[in-house]
């Protein structure tokens, strides 16, 4: 990952700000989604070169996976040879003047977001070879097959059975990870799920009951716009699979109520779609709290000192949390929502994980 290219005082400086986000918790992901939904495009593509530039110089051996996962999710790496600034110019077909604004919007920006909790260590911070391993990829293959099925057949009931035993391998899944790992300490882990702003309140409930039929706690960040979870590595994979997966389907529910209703119609409302998504979410807590059996007895002790690990990196890393509530204001939005609910796959196609 190394770069050997010079560098000019414009790339120093927005390097700087980058490593300062590192030191206050932010990851890529973090760093290129909150650009893109608040500057332009052009900045947007600046940070994520900028982004490969302050990476470089640190060996694969010593970056965590997941951050090297990102890395490769927004597309960051070194392409360019000399400074930055001239080459992301050159490469854009802009002028010199017009790449030093944009820098300098950029820089301005990035120097003022907060601080969020650290939830991974930093690139350089030493070898990664202790790193537990989330989701084994033939599972996940076996997941994606049964569900590609589900989404593809015209049949609802076939399509309840595959989802519900996609849903079923991933539950089974983690707990046979639970036993094997019964010997070693007890492990939580953070990510964070950005979602859509439309809607953000709503949706982030949705994410809430997957995490918490998942073993989970999660904290909505209203105002940039993703929910932190909290968990083991594996149960959080699958709540990043499955909440996907079913924002998607909840989303194409809304919308396809809205179609079929006339112009001005309160399915085509904002009460109407906020009652339709949380009347969806419920009613997937409701199916996902019936769904899986109770653990092996064994199981029972590891799954209480995984308990204690997450309820103590929850309240390490969030001091001061407050409920949110959400109104209902159209009963046939609520009663569109658990209809489309009670259809929904509880599982996943998505044909990776991914940070964001």
């Amino acid at each position: 990952m190394a770069h050997g290219g010079r560098l000019i005082l414009p790339d120093v400086e927005l390097v700087k700000a980058v490593d300062a986000l590192w030191q206050r918790g932010w990851l890529p992901y973090d760093v290129r989604e909150i650009v893109s939904r608040s500057l332009d495009e052009s900045a947007t593509s600046l940070v994520v070169d900028v982004i490969a530039l302050s990476c470089s110089p640190h060996a694969e051996a010593t970056v965590h996976p997941r951050w090297r996962s990102q890395l490769d999710e927004i597309g960051a790496t070194v392409w360019w040879e000399g400074p930055l600034l001239e080459a992301w110019a050159t490469r854009h077909i802009e002028t010199r003047s017009f790449a030093a604004r944009t820098a300098s919007e950029l820089l301005t920006f990035l120097g003022r977001l907060p601080s969020l909790p650290r939830i991974l260590p930093l690139p350089g911070d030493g070898l990664m070879s202790a790193v537990r391993a989330g989701v084994d990829p033939k599972v996940l293959n076996r997941v994606r097959g049964l569900l590609a099925k589900a989404e593809s057949t015209s049949f609802p009931e076939e399509a309840e059975a595959l989802s519900a035993k996609a849903q079923e391998l991933m539950n089974r899944h983690a707990l046979e990870r639970a036993m094997l790992d019964a010997d070693l300490p007890a492990q939580a882990t953070s990510r964070r799920m950005w979602l859509d702003k439309s809607y953000f309140k709503e949706k982030s409930q949705l994410v809430h009951v997957v995490a918490t039929a998942f073993r989970s706690r999660a904290v909505a960040y209203d105002g940039f716009g993703f929910v932190a979870l909290v968990g083991d590595e594996v149960d959080l994979e699958s709540v990043e699979l499955l909440s996907t997966s079913l924002l998607v389907q909840a989303t194409r529910a809304m919308v396809a109520a809205g179609g079929r209703a006339g112009k001005g119609s309160e399915a085509r409302s904002r009460p109407f779609r906020k009652s339709f998504l949380v009347a969806f979410a419920s009613r997937i807590g409701e199916r996902l709290t019936d769904a899986p059996a109770a653990p092996d007895e064994r199981l029972l002790p590891v799954l209480a000192d995984r308990k204690k690990a997450v309820d103590t990196l929850f309240e390490e890393m969030f001091t001061q949390t407050r409920t949110s509530r959400v109104t209902v204001r159209s009963a046939a939005g609520w009663g569109a929502g658990r209809a489309a609910a009670d259809v929904a796959d509880i599982g996943t196609g998505r044909s990776s994980v991914t940070s964001g």
